[in-house]
């Protein structure tokens, strides 16, 4: 594509350890491609377990002396790292969207809110404390708030310079060293953060970026010793096989594990402001290819058709094409990504029937799946039930709040749900009886860098985002001093 060469600095990336580019141990390396031509843009060295250990290593000499700066210190540095992306950020979109297939808006988005994660725990590093605890008069007693030492970051391929922010920087505030082990099919825009990290005045050693194979260099970063915690985003599967080698080692971790989200429309919501959060939930906001995408949308009987003709008249305006052109919708990321979304609209024909809109995927170059609807689909459905991670949105209809209720809650994920209703006790009584991890009201996305996110059930444990996440990179240590003889 033209102007590649502008945006991938080399046509070879290496590995990241200290202030070193160095190639995997195995000099082994692998292809990263445009979804939207399928041509290779960049060769990228992939981590072995040799490549972690060095990883880690090199982390842990520098982690002590880290920690030791003055919290006013490394928020300084980690303002300084936002400032660097936000400079930077229209050339990090370009290349985010190359590798990632998303449209050019999207991707500089993913920017942008990376660079706010780190300006928003760069303001709390030097807040960290804890607390005194009254015992009696004989006792003084209080509480430490310290880093976990050497922290593992393994991060998924939609949003890879967000969620750099959002593990990263908050690991990197409370005084831990990270080693980041991003995903090989975009492995790019977070090794280029990396580097405008020691730009910016991030020791050597603080940030380790090694690209590699969830099953190779994700594996070893789960299950090594010498790690104090995971952070990890990605499929249950692969959750399950992080949280367990972590534990092996009594590492502290959490998991973010994906969902299966309800839309729930009642007959007193604002239809065409509905319509449009679910259009950015499953379509436009990266092709459905979030976590928190607005998987399922359950409509009250009473409004079915308007809500049903609504959507489809909006859903066939939306362009798919190459991100660089900025469409809508961009390309799926990978071809396995693109094989799977396409069987789940083939198991949707068997089980459905033809989709409302879209459904009729072409041959390439480039893997682009259409805004696909599927309508009146029973709640049981295997397209109602597994995420599919692409664009395609199922509808279903209930007649009670308390069935709506049932629907939403009756998968295995807990994520996040979203309500839409003018009455303001129903909003609240779904927010409560919801299982899921944040509950948007009127508004699909509500919420910012500052609101705890993460999941009940099969989506996950652990929270990100706001406050909370500075409590999964420290451990509290107590201090209880007798005073009087």
């Amino acid at each position: 594509m033209d102007g590649t060469a502008d945006v991938v600095r080399t046509e070879e990336y290496d590995l990241l350890i200290g202030d070193e580019r160095r190639p995997a141990a195995s000099g082994e390396t692998a292809p990263v491609v445009n979804p939207a031509t399928e041509e290779s843009i960049a060769e990228v060295a992939m981590a072995t377990a040799a490549d972690v250990d060095r990883a880690v290593e090199t982390a842990g000499s520098a982690a002590e002396a880290w920690a030791s700066r003055p919290g006013e210190e490394r928020g300084r540095i980690l303002n300084r790292v936002a400032s660097a992306l936000r400079d930077d950020a229209d050339r990090l979109a370009e290349l985010l969207t190359l590798e990632n297939g998303k449209p050019l808006q999207r991707a500089k988005s993913d920017v942008l809110i990376g660079a706010r994660y780190f300006e928003y725990y760069a303001g709390y590093a030097d807040k960290i404390h804890g607390e005194s605890i009254p015992l009696s008069p004989e006792y003084t007693d209080y509480t430490i708030e310290e880093p976990l030492g050497v922290t593992g970051h393994i991060t998924p391929w939609n949003v890879p310079v967000n969620l750099v922010g959002r593990t990263v920087a908050p690991a990197l505030a409370a005084g831990n060293a990270a080693v980041l082990k991003p995903p090989e099919e975009t492995p790019l825009s977070p090794l280029e953060v990396g580097e405008l990290a020691l730009e910016a005045g991030v020791p050597p050693g603080v940030l380790n970026v090694v690209p590699g194979e969830g099953e190779e260099a994700g594996a070893a970063l789960a299950g090594h010793p010498d790690v104090g915690g995971v952070s990890f985003t990605g499929s249950v599967v692969a959750g399950k096989s992080v949280a367990k080698r972590a534990v092996e080692n009594f590492t502290h971790v959490h998991v973010e594990a994906g969902g299966k989200n309800s839309a729930i429309v009642f007959p007193d919501a604002d239809v065409e402001s509905a319509l449009e959060s679910v259009e950015l939930g499953i379509f436009t906001m990266n092709a459905g290819q979030v976590c928190s995408a607005a998987d399922r949308l359950l409509v009250h009987e009473d409004v079915r058709d308007e809500v049903v003709d609504r959507l489809a008249e909006r859903t066939r305006e939306l362009t798919v094409g190459p991100g660089m052109d900025d469409h809508d919708l961009g390309a799926i990321v990978s071809a396995d990504q693109y094989d799977r979304v396409a069987e789940y609209v083939e198991t949707g024909r068997a089980e459905v029937g033809e989709p409302l809109v879209g459904g009729d995927l072409e041959d390439g170059p480039g893997y682009f799946v259409p805004p696909t609807v599927f309508v009146d689909v029973d709640p049981d459905a295997t397209v109602a039930q597994e995420e599919i991670f692409g664009p395609v949105l199922v509808v279903s209809t209930f007649s009670e709040e308390a069935e709506a209720v049932a629907l939403a809650n009756d998968v295995e994920y807990g994520l996040v749900a979203g309500v839409f209703t003018s009455d303001l006790g129903r909003a609240h009584r779904l927010a409560r009886d919801l299982d899921a991890g944040q509950v948007y009201v009127n508004e699909w996305f509500a919420g910012g860098v500052q609101t705890p996110f993460g999941g009940y059930k099969m989506s996950g444990f652990g929270r990100e985002k706001g406050l909370d996440a500075i409590e999964e990179f420290t451990q509290t240590k107590n201090v209880g001093v007798r005073i009087e003889d």
